[in-house]
């Protein structure tokens, strides 16, 4: 059976490491599949007044101009004047200039696809079969091309009618893959081309990755099972999805407020502790940054200690769902023919590949972690010592937070980091920053490109074309940056459209196709057909269809209104988030494959936050800031002192964060495992008990059943350490490809090149152990065994900066 496709659902790691005392809903996906379970230098109409040079790469207009259209009101509103004679659509997709554009492109679309499936099911030559990897690669596209552009747009655009006919559009498409799921002769023709030697001897390695990738998902969804499997299977993955959607947006605290007297809350900020009293009392919700803030702030440990219990203790419904979503995959994962969820998981685009390896990775990390995080427990033990007078002094489970604050106090400097820093971190000279270290490294730039009519989804956004000093433009980036109140305000980047090879017979096919509907618009060229009238390269005779990715943030815009021409400037944090967003686009940029299924961000899914984890040791690098951090006012360099300062603050505990993700890691295994088919399985016992086991703090006491609110339990069954797994090799790569920025490697184009040629063209079209390995030039770590997860955990975790 094949599966219809839902959004493998993600959250960018920096949210995780934000904290978990609340739930988080998952973000949409990073990467969508069809087989998964369930589911050029611009002209301005007035002068532009150039900044300041600092020696930046590339040609001097576009580096100038990017900085002045995301920090100057007028210059954006200069260079943003369009042509309304013509509307050339969402994305240049000239299907999408209305609303019924966007149902016209989901049949159109899915005729194509039928058209394809037809072909590959008719397949008899050794010639037919060759192309059938293709085919199904071209398959998805078509899906794709619908599923993530709507995906984006009704939960993005801020038209209501747009936003109903988006989603429309991907009902027809998910209908269609629905179909799909009883056509098991395409698991059938896949398996007869693998198995004729001089098929897959003609099959490139990409080719390969793909058969095999696809395979795997017939199998994992029970295609190749009788009728009653597969119909069991079906209606497992529509219960789970259901109960976990309820997990995730009913979860609750056992008591959602907590009424105490004001007099318990002395340590807390007198204004807060104003607004929540009424009475004498003080009406405290039990998941808020307000509880947040008293657990570090107030004086009472048995006020403290009233909270943490509250905290900490999830609704008995929510606790019951989890456990209810948890043999629900187990039940799954044995239709398919697999020990466990997890086993079933983890075999899907996953370096670890088994649960046997993620434990060897936790426990040589927690290893590694346990000199650090002991040392850190000592300091609080030691504070609480001399704050209570006692040298007997024992921690409990709601002082940690407490003495945290009270250590980051003694050594807080009294300049107001953020506040100081955001002066020299002005949204254009970061962007322009970007540009210049992507030309630094990959020889490639950020070109502001005017919208043409139609073409964005709100005047705010700005088109950016990624250009190379060699291909010429190779992606187009679409930058949605500011805050609005109709917009998800959760950081991410989106995959609108994947790179891939276009052959010459779907340019004639796609030509003839649009002229076959009336309702369908008209093209200049057949190749402008084959891609909706979206953006396209040829190089060397090869007809490509470019990325395109959409980057979304929430950052505020200038408070002054209309006539305002000051720069949006960002806090240290928010530079930070841009970076680390700009790690995953710059993936989708230069991975030079021919097939979607394995184009940039689609890779294993435990490497996919390298990039974006790796970009944010560049925020920190002095070499990297001086290369455009200045103040938007004097035009002073950086003291990078003040960077220094703020990331020591920072990663005072770091050692602390580590193993509560460790612990977290642990508990998505075992929840995971065998266990969950067990009589008597107990998510809270087993929490508590990985907790005792595991931990150097005290666990968490009786009563209480903080996994009711771990959300991400839906999202990321069984693949939770993956974020853990990429701070790890985003450090290590870090200090062995760029020498953890010593002596300018971080801005040394062969360091850039290094990365590039091991990992970053190959999106998911290569072993990421062989890319691993051909990146650091360690090859213990090629075979990606348990001995190369546990050498990985071993390496840890050791944020490092330049002082």
């Amino acid at each position: 059976m094949l599966q219809a496709a839902r959004p493998r659902r993600w959250v960018c790691s920096r949210c995780v490491r934000r904290g978990l005392t609340e739930a988080v809903k998952p973000q949409r996906a990073l990467q969508r599949r069809w087989l998964t379970v369930s589911s050029h230098s611009v002209a301005t109409s007035e002068p532009l007044k150039s900044p300041v040079s600092h020696g930046a790469p590339g040609q001097h207009h576009d580096d100038a101009i990017l900085r002045q259209v995301f920090d100057s009101p007028s210059v954006w509103k200069a260079f943003a004047k369009t042509s309304k004679s013509k509307n050339v659509g969402l994305f240049r997709n000239a299907y999408l200039t209305r609303p019924e554009g966007f149902r016209i492109f989901a049949r159109v679309s899915m005729e194509r696809a039928h058209r394809l499936v037809d072909k590959v099911l008719r397949a008899s030559t050794t010639e037919e079969y060759r192309a059938i990897v293709r085919d199904l690669d071209r398959l998805s596209d078509l899906l794709c091309r619908v599923l993530d552009m709507a995906d984006f747009v009704r939960v993005t655009h801020p038209d209501p009618r747009i936003q109903h006919a988006a989603s429309e559009a991907w009902s027809i498409a998910y209908q269609y893959m629905n179909e799909l799921n009883t056509t098991t002769g395409l698991n059938d023709q896949l398996g007869k081309a693998m198995d004729n030697p001089e098929v897959r001897a003609a099959w490139s390695e990409e080719e390969v990755t793909v058969a095999e990738m696809l395979k795997l998902d017939f199998m994992k969804s029970a295609v190749n099972l009788p009728k009653r499997y597969r119909d069991k299977f079906v209606s497992l993955s529509q219960e789970i999805s259901e109960v976990g959607s309820a997990f995730v947006s009913d979860m609750a605290p056992e008591q959602r407020h907590l009424v105490l007297p004001s007099s318990d809350f002395q340590g807390m900020d007198p204004q807060t502790a104003r607004s929540l009293t009424r009475r004498g009392n003080i009406y405290l919700p039990t998941l808020s940054a307000e509880a947040s803030l008293a657990l570090r702030t107030v004086h009472s440990p048995e006020t403290r200690k009233a909270i943490y219990y509250a905290a900490r203790t999830a609704s008995k419904r929510s606790t019951d769902l989890l456990e209810h979503m948890a043999r629900l995959r187990a039940d799954l994962a044995n239709v398919s023919g697999f020990e466990s969820y997890g086993h079933m998981a983890l075999r899907d685009r996953m370096m670890a590949k088994t649960p046997e390896s993620v434990k060897q990775f936790l426990q040589a990390l927690a290893r590694n972690n346990t000199p650090v995080v002991q040392k850190e427990v000592t300091d609080l033990l030691q504070a609480k010592e001399r704050h209570v007078g006692s040298p007997s002094a024992t921690l409990d489970p709601w002082d940690k937070d407490y003495y945290c604050e009270m250590v980051h106090r003694s050594s807080r400097s009294k300049v107001k980091q953020d506040d100081f820093l955001s002066a020299y971190f002005s949204l254009g000279t970061v962007m322009q920053g970007l540009s210049r270290i992507f030309t630094r490294l990959y020889g490639i730039r950020l070109v502001p490109r005017e919208c043409e009519h139609g073409e964005a989804w709100h005047p705010d956004v700005r088109r950016l074309d990624v250009v190379s000093d060699t291909e010429g433009h190779v992606a187009v980036l679409y930058c949605d940056l500011f805050y609005r109140g109709d917009k998800s305000p959760n950081p991410a980047h989106f995959t609108i459209r994947c790179s891939r090879e276009i052959a010459e017979d779907e340019v004639a096919q796609a030509a003839s196709l649009s002229s076959e509907h009336s309702d369908a618009p008209a093209f200049d060229t057949p190749e402008q057909a084959a891609n909706d009238g979206m953006a396209l390269s040829k190089l060397d005779g090869t007809l490509k269809q470019l990325p395109t990715i959409a980057l979304v943030c929430d950052f505020p815009q200038s408070a002054g209104g209309p006539g305002d021409d000051r720069p949006v400037l960002l806090s240290y944090f928010q530079m930070e988030t841009l970076f680390h967003e700009m790690g995953h686009a710059i993936h989708s940029f230069l991975a030079r494959t021919s097939l979607q299924n394995v184009a940039g961000t689609r890779c294993a899914t435990d490497l996919a936050e390298l990039p974006s984890t790796l970009m944010e040791y560049f925020a920190a690098d002095p070499t990297v800031l001086s290369l455009f951090a200045r103040h938007h006012e004097t035009d002073e360099p950086l003291p990078y002192e003040l960077v220094a300062e703020r990331l020591r603050h920072a990663k005072r505990f770091e050692g602390l964060d580590t193993e509560n993700q460790i612990l977290l890691a642990m508990l998505d295994q075992e929840l995971h495992s065998p266990l969950a088919s067990r009589p008597g399985f107990d998510s809270t016992e087993i929490f508590h008990a990985i907790q005792r086991t595991h931990g150097n703090l005290p666990p968490d006491p009786a009563g209480t059943r903080w996994q009711g609110f771990f959300g991400h339990l839906f999202g990321y069954g069984s693949t939770y350490y993956s974020y853990l797994f990429d701070r790890v090799l985003a450090e290590h790569v870090w200090k062995v490809v760029f020498a953890s920025g010593g002596g300018g490697a971080a801005l040394d184009r062969a360091n850039g090149e290094r990365l590039r040629e091991n990992l970053l063209k190959w999106g998911g079209s290569r072993d990421p152990w062989r890319c691993l390995a051909g990146t650091l030039g360690d090859e213990r770590v090629a075979e990606g065994d348990e001995k190369a997860m546990a050498l990985v955990g071993s390496w840890g975790t050791r944020s490092t900066f330049k002082e």
